[in-house]
């Protein structure tokens, strides 16, 4: 049986619905594929990043608040310590200079524990989804053009802004808003939108790669080492935070009586 009917004829629309298409247009519709799985990759991507950093910047408000606190305690009274040695030795330029050092780090200590924030909510899937199609929307590598690459760079900035901190309503805002603009395309026709599509498909390309390696840092940094450590030893029914906060508590004891020594 062939392709048509027998008794029937072709009308115009008929034709052109099975004419051949061009190479340009099979092609075209090659890279529109490969662009859409790689957009998709990309938000996941993207929430991947927002997602692990959110996390490290909670353990790390966790740690501040469990641990940091005590060693900013306990800088502070090995300052005390080298101080009060530096006035029993003024005239020792390395008494003088430890001591020195020791209320530089007393303050950096103090300043890094100033003002911790608590830990934020874990994103749930829902925020997960909202960010999902916002990104689509307004991801830098999807735009047109230089200027609609800016006005995409900023909106993508304060939608990771709003991921990171939960911010439901603003994420609202911006998809909203991205919805009544129209895209800006130039130039028409089955070549114009092919160079489009694979100039797209080399920047998100780059961008992967730049979240690669911005992941890779970070699953390398002493931070993600020591989450991982407390997450080990949560399984194992252990809290390493409280562990360690427990060592200094005994160093700051020791360090106090010390201090008692040295002011007497």
């Amino acid at each position: 049986m062939g392709l048509i009917p027998s008794g029937r004829t072709i009308g115009p629309v008929a034709i052109e619905i099975i004419k051949r298409q061009t190479p340009e247009e099979r092609e075209l519709e090659k890279k529109k594929a490969e662009l859409s799985a790689l957009e998709s990759d990309l938000i996941q991507r993207e929430i991947d990043l927002a997602t692990l950093r959110g996390e490290l910047s909670d353990f790390e408000s966790c740690y501040l608040r469990t641990v940091g606190v005590l060693y900013a305690e306990l800088d502070e009274i090995e300052a005390q310590i080298a101080e009060a040695e530096a006035r029993r030795k003024p005239a020792d330029p390395h008494t003088q200079e430890y001591a020195a050092r020791a209320r530089a780090q007393a303050q950096d200590s103090s300043e890094i524990t100033k003002g911790v924030a608590e830990p934020r909510t874990k994103p749930t899937d829902e925020l997960k989804k909202l960010f999902r199609e916002v990104a689509k929307r307004v991801h830098p590598d999807l735009a047109t053009n230089d200027a609609d690459r800016v006005r995409r760079q900023k909106l993508m900035a304060e939608a990771n802004s709003a991921f990171e901190n939960a911010d439901e309503a603003k994420l609202r805002d911006i998809l909203a808003d991205s919805e009544t603009r129209p895209d800006n395309v130039e130039g028409e026709g089955v070549g114009a939108e092919l160079i489009r599509v694979i100039r797209k498909i080399a920047q998100i390309q780059r961008r992967l790669a730049e979240i690669e390696e911005a992941i890779q840092q970070l699953n390398a940094s002493d931070l993600f080492q020591l989450r991982a450590k407390a997450t080990e030893a949560e399984r194992g029914g252990r809290d390493l935070l409280q562990e360690m906060a427990s060592q200094v508590k005994r160093q700051i004891e020791e360090a106090r009586r010390r201090l008692t020594v040295v002011t007497k």
